[in-house]
C-alpha cells in the first residue's frame, strides 16, 4: 500500500471513475475527483449485469478470460466498503436464462450454446416441466432455456451511493464541475475547470463516451464512439428469486433484471447515435418485445426511462492507455461492460499511478 501523502486527479464519475478512486484513496493518496453530474452517464442507465457466461461472443476469448474475474472483484469490493461505512453492494448470483421466441431465435441459442462450450462454460437445457419456477411468468411458447449458473447482477445506483460514502469516508475531493483542459509533465498534472485549476501528482481520464478534455494526448490507437442505451423501469413483478431472462425476439436482444420488490429493468436498445431523447418506435419495439416473452408485463407500472451513452472502443474492448512523461491515463472503452469491469479496470489506475509517482 503507498501510505505517502501523494495526490491524484480522477476525471469522470461515473463507475469507472468513482472505483479508481476509492482504489487510490484506499492506497494512501489523496484523491480529488471532478464530474458535473457523478453516477448520471452510462451506469445510471446500465442494468447491472456481472454476466461472463451469458455474454460469450466469438472471437472475445480475452475479453471473457478478463470478464468470469469480475464477480469475485466485486465480491472484494463489497466487503471493502462494507468495513469502512458499514454498507455493501448487494450481489445477487442468480444465474441467467438464455432463450428463443421462435425457430429462428432457439437456433442462435443452440449456436450460441456451442461457443459457450468452447470457452469452457458449463449450460444445462432447462424446461418448464422439470424448472416451473424458471419460467413463471414467461409466455407458455417458452418451453425451454440454456442455464447459465455462475452470473450474478447488482444495482448500480446502490452501488454508486455506497461507493460515494467510501470516498466521502476516505476524504476523497468530489467537485461537480467540468474539466475544461489538462496539463502534465514530469512534474505533476493540472487541470482547468469554470472555477480555476488544481495541481497533483498524476491523473486519470475516466470520462467515458464524453471525450477528452483539451490538452489530452491519446496516440492514436485508440478512440471512443459513443452508443446510446436505453432501458426501462418497471414495478409489478418480482422474478429476483429466479435466473436473470435473456431472450432473442426475431432476431433482437432482450433482458429483464428483477429486483426483490418487483422493481424491474428491461432493456437491450442500443444504437449508434448520442442523443438523449427516446424515439416512440423504439421504446415501442422494445415495450412490444418485452409483453410477448412476460406477458404479466402487461399489468405492472412504467416507473421511468433511462438513457446512457456507453463508450465504445474500435475493436469493442477497454483499454487503459498511458501518457507516463505526461503523468496522465485514459481508461475508456468498456462498452456495455462498464459496471462488470470497473474493479478490475481501478487496479490498472493504481498500478499506473504507483509507477509514474515513485
Amino acid at each position: 500500500m503507498n501510505t505517502s501523502t501523494k495526490s491524484t486527479i480522477v476525471v469522470g464519475g461515473g463507475i469507472i471513475g468513482l472505483t479508481s478512486a476509492w482504489r487510490l484513496a484506499k492506497g494512501g493518496y489523496h484523491v480529488i475527483l471532478l464530474d458535473p453530474s457523478p453516477g448520471r452517464g452510462a451506469t445510471w442507465a446500465a442494468a447491472g449485469m456481472i454476466a461472463p457466461h451469458a455474454e460469450v461472443a466469438p472471437g472475445e476469448r480475452a475479453n471473457f478470460d478478463l470478464h468470469r474475474q469480475a464477480l469475485t472483484a466485486w465480491q472484494l469490493l463489497s466487503q471493502e466498503l462494507d468495513d469502512v461505512v458499514n454498507r455493501r453492494v448487494h450481489i445477487s448470483v442468480t444465474g441467467t436464462i438464455l432463450t428463443g421466441w421462435d425457430a429462428s431465435d432457439r437456433r442462435l441459442v443452440d449456436q450460441f450454446r456451442q461457443v459457450a462450450t468452447d470457452f469452457g462454460v458449463t449450460s444445462t437445457i432447462a424446461r418448464r416441466d422439470t424448472h416451473p419456477e424458471i419460467f413463471a411468468g414467461l409466455s407458455d411458447r417458452i418451453s425451454s432455456g440454456l442455464l447459465l449458473a455462475g452470473d450474478a447482477w447488482l444495482d448500480p445506483d446502490e452501488a454508486i451511493a455506497v461507493l460515494r460514502e467510501g470516498l466521502d469516508a476516505l476524504g476523497v475531493d468530489v467537485i461537480t464541475e467540468t474539466v475544461n483542459a489538462i496539463e502534465g509533465d514530469a512534474s505533476g498534472v493540472r487541470i482547468h475547470h469554470g472555477s480555476g485549476s488544481l495541481r497533483a501528482d498524476a491523473g486519470i481520464l475516466a470520462t467515458g463516451a464524453l471525450g477528452l478534455p483539451e490538452g489530452a494526448t491519446p496516440t492514436g490507437e485508440h478512440a471512443v464512439r459513443p452508443v446510446r442505451g436505453m432501458t426501462v423501469r418497471i414495478d409489478g413483478i418480482d422474478r429476483s428469486g429466479a435466473p436473470t431472462l435473456r431472450c432473442l425476439v426475431r432476431g433482437r436482444p432482450f433482458y429483464m433484471v428483477s429486483r426483490p420488490g418487483g422493481y424491474c429493468v428491461i432493456g437491450a436498445s442500443s444504437e449508434e447515435r448520442s442523443g438523449s431523447l427516446i424515439e416512440v418506435g423504439e421504446l415501442q419495439r422494445l415495450l412490444r418485445d418485452a409483453l410477448e416473452v412476460v406477458p404479466e408485463l402487461e399489468t405492472c407500472s412504467l416507473y421511468e426511462t433511462r438513457v446512457g451513452l456507453r463508450p465504445a472502443s474500435t475493436d469493442l474492448k477497454p483499454f487503459f492507455e498511458e501518457w507516463p512523461e505526461r503523468r496522465w491515463a485514459w481508461s475508456s472503452g468498456h462498452f456495455r461492460h462498464g459496471v462488470t469491469l470497473a474493479p478490475l479496470s481501478a487496479r490498472s489506475s493504481v498500478d499506473f499511478v504507483d509507477r509514474v509517482t515513485k
